[in-house]
């Protein structure tokens, strides 16, 4: 059974704003990348050798206490290494302003977008 003239439209406008809605999650998948912080990461993997070494000395000595304080200093190394992101790539070192391609959160970005469709300005 054929679609009507009117369902075709409504199927059409449903495409279109897929097809617009897919664009946008595309463009803000990248939003969240950060250049390394690669301070961090070298501090990281020093304490973790640290950590590493003197928990190797307290199981090798039979210092249980040892090889427990160089197991969390190891995982405290490893925890500053991974966690301690750098800035965002497009952001300046002056004030934490992102750049102009980035209008804001993506929870802002989202509530404006909601609220332009309520007022029925989709553009």
């Amino acid at each position: 059974m054929p679609l009507s003239e009117h369902e075709q439209r409504l199927l059409d406008e449903m495409e279109r704003s897929l097809y617009q809605n897919e664009a946008d999650v595309v463009s803000t998948a990248g939003m969240g990348r950060r250049a390394p912080n690669y301070t961090a990461i070298a501090s990281g993997v020093v304490l973790g050798a640290v950590g590493l070494g003197v928990m190797l000395t307290g199981v090798g000595m039979n210092i249980t206490v040892l090889g427990v304080i160089g197991f969390v200093v190891l995982f405290a190394g490893v925890m500053v290494a991974v966690a301690i992101p750098g800035k965002p790539l497009g952001q300046t070192s002056s004030g934490g302003k992102t750049s102009p391609a980035g209008k804001g959160s993506l929870m802002d970005q989202l509530n404006d977008r909601w609220d332009r469709r309520q007022s029925g300005n989709t553009g």
